[in-house]
């Protein structure tokens, strides 16, 4: 089976919400031209979509004037087959120029992952056509047996690291050998190295640029999870996959016995080295390479010359020369220097850019030389909260685990009114769902009619429904109107977030507790210092959780960890513990000490319960070759959620995300162009870098040095 030939079966808040809603349709309108550009001077055309099959090979290579002239020449610097850029929108550009952009972080720009979503240099497959689609990346061509328990993939000869010298399959083996399998600098195997049964995939170098990874049962979902994420980031944005070993070893014991004990701490020897984006003596594979790096400025990246992707007429990527990203620990003063012009694009959710600015952002949008554009945001949720299913407090916990309870909170809450003051009435009410993009929803009728009953399921704002609902469970109102325990206790509820979280997600939080007082109940927004809410969250301290979004997609099975609890950070982050240490030396010990105090903290399942049936599915899915039986599978888990369910609450989905750009930018795509209009929440699916953002380029580059 040729897995490569096939198409995977798919500021100011705003003035006033009226105005808002105005400037978010003026957003929408106009050509397909980012900048306005009417088409003669390069911009982005109105095609829409990628190639799905490789482009032909261009007959000749150019490359950037201010590329070394000592270096080889361009086709000595490519792999005998270049990547050629598929996507239907692009033009051929202009060399030269910088790109400043900002990224918000609270802890630095060591602690700044989001900016590393630019880039798809590492990834072994790309997904196309927003997640519709696998197209190849440094792996040129792939195949599987029959069962799919064996995979081979072909990487691309000639392949160089930014440093000149010659990528191979040992690039790929250090990584594997010496951090996955010897577990050091906390890594884990990915998704894509385990079979169905959970078991860890034999890898084989053929050759140079030949691996095989072989499993015990059949997994199908291999190539889908190689498209995932950006990877080559110490762990960050995903697994890291390839390494520069031929620069890295000098930082292994194992190749340097001077190298100390800790080599592989947080923050130790080897993360800080092996980072590519902080460190500029180490070797990458994406398009741009660090030039200098300041925690406390940000990072500036220079034009790698070895990068491995070029246009359809044979220019080397990327066009603009080098790119400067500054740190900004206050979002307000991001937006600042948006609205100032100092910011040449903006990816809204990366810098908490949000709909309520879109009308400030244009007010400024002559003086700053920008322009709005707005892609979907496949979020299933928008804007979330989830209670711990796990928590140790006994008589909260059972409450928590009672559907009736959650499902009169969902009852509760009222969403439309988040619509319209976060959302600006985009998007779609919702219970909660994955990804409205997602495959399994679009394939056929069953599979539409699956999304639309999760979705509406418990998505009525009815408080009176709420308050019998309540009542049927015995939380009793006292005279003061506030619900107790069917014991008698006092019924407090806790919202658990962020400190640092946007106020998007604080507008939600407020409107939830305010909906809860109305029926009875009362809940207390606990802000957490960041640096210690996913600790805290790991070991079941925490009550609820607040600021996240479900937008995982592209299909459910690749990153399913909303769908089904198998690991810490959901709703249930005992019984992921659990799940994660089945078939390891860990499991089935501690058996008699409590389960907050197990290391690490785990829980089993009810037997009969919802958790168990979920796994149990789930399972099964990863060893079904039959991708209908799969999306039955699916389905099958979803009405789990919607008859146990909700297990997390969303509020709006699939509203607009925003992107400011300058106007003479090109070869950014409009939503027009992009083939369900864009997938930008889903981190498995890193936007913009499925865009290519090497493509992009000045008008006049001498306006932008």
């Amino acid at each position: 089976m040729d897995a490569s030939q096939i198409t995977r079966r798919s500021f100011l808040y705003g003035s006033a919400l009226v105005a808002g809603t105005a400037a978010l349709a003026a957003c929408s309108s106009g050509d397909n031209s980012p900048g306005g550009n009417s088409g003669d001077g390069g911009g982005a055309s109105g095609a829409k979509g990628s190639e799905t099959k490789a482009l032909p090979k261009p007959g000749k290579f150019q490359q950037a004037p201010t590329v070394d002239k000592s270096l080889p020449a361009v086709e000595e610097r490519l792999p005998e087959n270049p990547y050629v850029i598929p996507h239907r929108w692009v033009k051929a550009g202009k060399y030269g120029g910088k790109l400043n952009m900002n990224t918000f972080s609270t802890q630095g720009a060591v602690k700044a992952d989001s900016d590393r979503n630019f880039f798809y240099g590492h990834s072994p497959l790309r997904w196309l056509n927003d997640g519709k689609d696998i197209g190849p990346g440094i792996v040129e061509k792939w195949e599987s047996n029959d069962d799919a328990s064996e995979w081979t993939f072909h990487f691309r000869k000639g392949l160089k690291w930014s440093d000149g010298k010659d990528f191979s399959t040992d690039n790929i083996m250090f990584w594997w050998d010496n951090f996955i399998i010897d577990q050091k600098m906390a890594q884990t195997p990915p998704d894509e190295a385990r079979s169905g049964k959970g078991t860890l995939a034999k890898f084989k170098p053929v050759d140079e640029y030949t691996l095989t990874m072989t499993f015990d049962a059949p997994a199908p979902l291999t190539a889908d999870r190689m498209a995932m994420w950006v990877n080559g980031n110490i762990g960050k944005n995903g697994p890291i996959w390839v390494m520069p070993s031929h620069y890295l070893k000098q930082f292994h014991p194992k190749y340097n016995k001077k190298v100390k004990a800790d080599w592989d701490t947080v923050g130790g020897l080897m993360e800080q080295k092996a980072d590519w984006h902080r460190n500029p003596d180490c070797p990458t594979l994406t398009g741009y390479k660090c030039k200098t790096f300041d925690s406390n400025k940000g990072v500036v990246l220079e034009r790698n010359p070895y990068y491995w992707c070029v246009m359809p007429n044979g220019d080397q990527l990327p066009y603009i020369d080098e790119i400067q990203i500054s740190i900004v620990t206050d979002p307000e003063a991001g937006k600042l220097q948006v609205q100032q012009g100092s910011v040449d694009v903006c990816h809204g959710n990366y810098n908490q850019v949000f709909l309520g600015d879109v009308q400030g952002i244009r007010d400024s949008a002559a003086k700053a030389n920008t322009e709005v554009t707005l892609w979907d945001s496949g979020s299933g949720t928008g804007s979330i909260f989830f209670f711990n299913y796990d928590y140790p407090d006994d008589d909260l916990r059972k409450l928590i685990r009672e559907p009736k309870f959650r499902q009169a909170i969902s009852h509760a809450f009222n969403r439309e009114a988040v619509r319209k003051s976060v959302y600006f009435n985009t998007g779609e009410p919702t219970t909660g769902t994955l990804s409205p993009k997602a495959i399994e929803y679009t394939v056929n009728d069953t599979g539409k009619q699956a999304y639309k009953s999760w979705r509406d399921a418990y998505v009525e704002h009815n408080p009176d429904k709420a308050k019998k609902m309540l009542d049927e469970l015995g939380l009793k109102e006292g005279s003061d109107g506030v619900r107790k325990l069917p014991n008698g206790k006092p019924l407090k509820l806790r919202l658990d977030y962020q400190a640092d979280e946007s106020n998007e997600h604080k507008t939600k939080d407020n409107q939830l507790v305010s909906d809860l007082k109305a029926v009875g109940l009362t809940m207390e927004l606990n802000p957490i210092p960041p640096q210690t809410y996913d600790d805290q969250w790991k070991t079941g301290k925490l009550m609820a959780h607040s600021n996240w979004e479900v937008g995982d997609g592209p299909n459910h099975l690749v990153y399913p960890q909303w769908l089904v609890p198998i690991e810490y950070t959901r709703y249930c982050p005992l019984e992921g513990q659990w799940y994660q240490q089945l078939g390891t030396k860990t499991a089935g010990t501690e058996e008699d000490v409590d389960p907050w105090k197990r290391h690490p903290p785990r829980m089993e399942p009810e037997q009969d319960g919802p958790i168990r049936k979920l796994w149990d599915i789930y399972d099964k899915s990863k060893v079904e070759p039959d991708e209908m039986k799969r999306y039955q599978q699916v389905w099958d888990m979803i009405k789990i959620h919607i008859s146990d369910g909700p297990f997390f609450m969303g509020s709006v989905a699939n509203y607009p995300q925003v992107e400011v750009i300058k106007k003479d930018l090109r070869n950014f795509p409009r939503k027009e162009n992009l083939a369900q209009g864009g997938m930008v929440n889903p981190w498995i699916h890193p936007t913009p870098a499925v865009y290519d953002t090497e493509t992009w380029y000045w008008e006049d580059p001498t306006k932008h040095e």
